[in-house]
């Protein structure tokens, strides 16, 4: 880990926070595979569209390991502080997880702040697990096999979707949350040990979220902050994936807690000596594999594959 960060040091590429959304997309689109693993070849890769509450065609991929009906189905929402990443940035993850999963992955592009601030991208995500909820036969999953996960921001989304969920009565087997943002102000202890250098910085967290929520009223809603959701009671179960160098470890470790107490079951795994975004560095990360296998071991006793 300290390798990849001497090198990204030495690369001298402008921060995230300095470039406009446009430029900060197309920087973050140029490296995203750069330290993944092998891109696997699955049996069906195949984009789609789905249907937004307004009636926005949302951009989506279904990857699937090996053709036929029935298979558990994953809604993966990918990280970049809801304001870059996409499908793409996150393809190999998605093939990965559909291949060591052995179930459906969907991938969602859910649209971007600052064109689309808060709460579009939590309306996206909650429409398209709805959506998905009553089509999954149409594209071969098994809607009583349904689970929900991201990274970062996705992982935020995540969380609020097993909460909407809840709400809505409809059952999901897995909340699968990589570094989730869960709290409102970023003021936990982590985000100042971890304020610099370590791959997200402070800077970059402010510049997302000020895209994203640039009212900071708004930040005490628990659709952008689940920490602040007056009741877990009932959401489904998680299975979280921590960094221990990563600003936002400590709320994840807050937000297992308060599901805990909630009476929710958590298995929750911080992975030592490594930094936010390393689950897409498993060409030179160990760890990032071996949170790959966890993931997939937690989406297949959740489906009751194994």
């Amino acid at each position: 880990m300290r390798g990849v960060l001497e090198r990204m040091h030495r690369a001298r590429r402008p921060p995230l926070h300095s470039l406009s959304p446009e430029q900060a997309r197309a920087a973050y689109a140029a490296g995203a595979d750069v330290l993944e693993v092998p891109r696997a070849v699955l049996a069906r890769v195949e984009d789609l569209h789905i249907p937004a509450r307004d009636g926005h065609a949302l951009p989506a991929r279904l990857y699937a390991p090996r053709t036929g009906a029935g298979l558990p189905l994953l809604l993966y929402l990918h990280g970049g502080g809801f304001t870059i990443g996409s499908i793409a940035t996150h393809d190999v993850l998605c093939r990965e997880l559909a291949r060591l999963a052995d179930c459906m992955v969907v991938s969602l592009d859910y649209r971007l702040a600052p064109e689309h601030p808060f709460p579009t991208a939590s309306n996206d995500a909650w429409d398209a697990l709805a959506w998905l909820a009553a089509h999954a036969d149409r594209l071969g999953g098994d809607r009583t096999r349904l689970a929900v996960g991201g990274d970062s921001a996705g992982g935020t989304l995540a969380a609020v979707n097993a909460i909407l969920a809840r709400d809505a009565g409809l059952g999901l087997a897995l909340q699968l949350l990589i570094y989730p943002g869960t709290t409102a102000h970023q003021d936990t202890a982590s985000h100042q040990t971890f304020a610099r250098d370590l791959v997200l910085e402070a800077e970059a967290i402010a510049w997302f979220f000020g895209h994203y929520v640039p009212a900071r009223a708004e930040r005490e809603d628990w659709r952008f902050a689940p920490l602040l959701a007056p009741d877990l009671e009932g959401v489904a179960p998680a299975w979280i994936g921590l960094a221990e160098c990563d600003p936002l470890v400590d709320e994840g470790i807050e937000y297992a807690d308060k599901l805990r107490a909630a009476g929710v079951a958590v298995d929750l795994e911080i992975y030592r000596g490594v930094t936010h975004e390393f689950i897409k560095m498993g060409r030179v990360i160990p760890e990032a594999r071996q949170a790959h296998q966890h993931a997939a071991s937690a989406l297949r006793r959740a489906f009751d594959l194994e």
